[in-house]
């Protein structure tokens, strides 16, 4: 797709696989510790991923005065930095570990020439308080191009960066991806669901990449090869709080889905209209008490404002072919009221590589 007509001639085209770690989370406007160990977030007991996209929600407080400064440099540097350090203490781990499988084996040395790998940041972008960071192994970084990003406010006024997406896009060797953070619309009543649709629609016909006429990229979320959505997205639960109280008490995970608002608009609605999710099979990731293990209002005795019912307010979603999940699960970090989400996928992409 992105090369020109004589160069394909001479070329073949095989599917490589290829994996990608994906996580979400609202840190509900705190920094990051200086000791917070990514590694936990990062589900370093598993391999690791090829390329690693994490979105957060909030990373600062959503104030009067945060709403208008679109970005905070050194709270970025100073999430990416965590991340740097835990994905490469891991990567150089992992080289350790497998040349002393070598030595005992009795194998030949150069060892697997991923051994020499490391991280290293493609891009990352703030928009007040979503940010998306993405991180690819060193040997891929030849092959990433078109790397471009596209920003939709969603929130006050319809356009200030409270509530909205940052969406990156990029092709590593002849495919297309396009990832998509986002924090959507808030509130637990009755029709609330509805803005959070509102804003889905204004991210997918507002988001626009670069267009090069002579590479053919894609433009809009829809039309990449590989398209996954993360974030918060706030889907509720269609039942009375304290129903669905109880049901979370007796881990009535499935009844719950039934009625999950987000299930509903992949089962029948028409803004999420062909994308997927994986079975859930962990506990609501909203709302916590700060520190803690127990939801907001499971004291029946403390004087509560808003309905914060537990949820799934924080998803992974794809759209199209060529993507396998093989996880879905959430962290329990207790930095904020939300837990993040993370999936690992298998990805397709074609490689072309010399005719003989």
């Amino acid at each position: 797709m992105l090369a020109d007509s004589d160069t394909t001639s001479e070329l073949s085209a095989d599917i490589q696989n290829f994996s990608l770690f994906i996580s979400s989370w609202n840190v509900g406007g705190i920094a990051p510790p200086n000791d917070l160990n990514m590694e936990g977030l990062l589900d370093t007991r598993n391999n690791l991923a090829d390329i690693y996209v994490l979105g957060f929600q909030e990373i600062v407080p959503l104030n009067a005065g945060s709403v208008i400064v679109p970005e905070n440099t050194m709270l970025c540097m100073q999430w990416n930095s965590l991340i740097r350090t835990a994905l490469n203490k891991i990567a150089v781990n992992n080289i350790i570990l497998q040349k002393v499988e070598e030595e005992e084996n009795q194998k030949v040395y150069p060892p697997n020439k991923e051994s020499s790998s490391h991280f290293e940041c493609i891009i990352s972008k703030q928009m007040v308080g979503v940010f998306i960071t993405i991180w690819a192994r060193s040997p891929l970084l030849p092959y990433i191009r078109h790397t471009s990003v596209s920003s939709v406010g969603c929130g006050i006024f319809g356009y200030l960066g409270n509530k909205g997406s940052v969406s990156v896009r990029f092709c590593l060797h002849e495919t297309s991806f396009c990832f998509v953070c986002s924090h959507l619309a808030s509130g637990g009543k009755g029709g609330d669901e509805r803005q959070r649709n509102a804003d889905a629609s204004q991210i997918l016909s507002r988001t626009r990449f670069p267009c090069d006429s002579f590479q053919h990229l894609p433009r809009k979320i829809l039309q990449h090869d590989r398209v996954i959505w993360l974030g918060d997205l706030n889907y509720r639960i269609y039942l009375p709080e304290a129903v669905t109280r109880s049901l979370v008490n007796g881990r009535q995970w499935s009844i719950l889905l039934q009625k999950d608002q987000l299930k509903a608009e992949l089962r029948e609605g028409c803004i999420f209209k062909g994308w997927q999710e994986e079975e859930i099979e962990f506990a609501p990731t909203y709302k916590y008490y700060p520190d803690s293990d127990d939801y907001y209002g499971c004291n029946q005795n403390e004087k509560r404002g808003k309905s914060r019912a537990p949820a799934w307010c924080d998803r992974i979603i794809w759209f199209g072919k060529g993507l396998k999940q093989s996880q879905y699960n959430r962290g329990e970090f207790r930095l904020s009221d939300h837990r993040p989400v993370w999936a690992t996928f298998t990805a397709e992409v074609k490689v072309l590589s010399p005719l003989y």
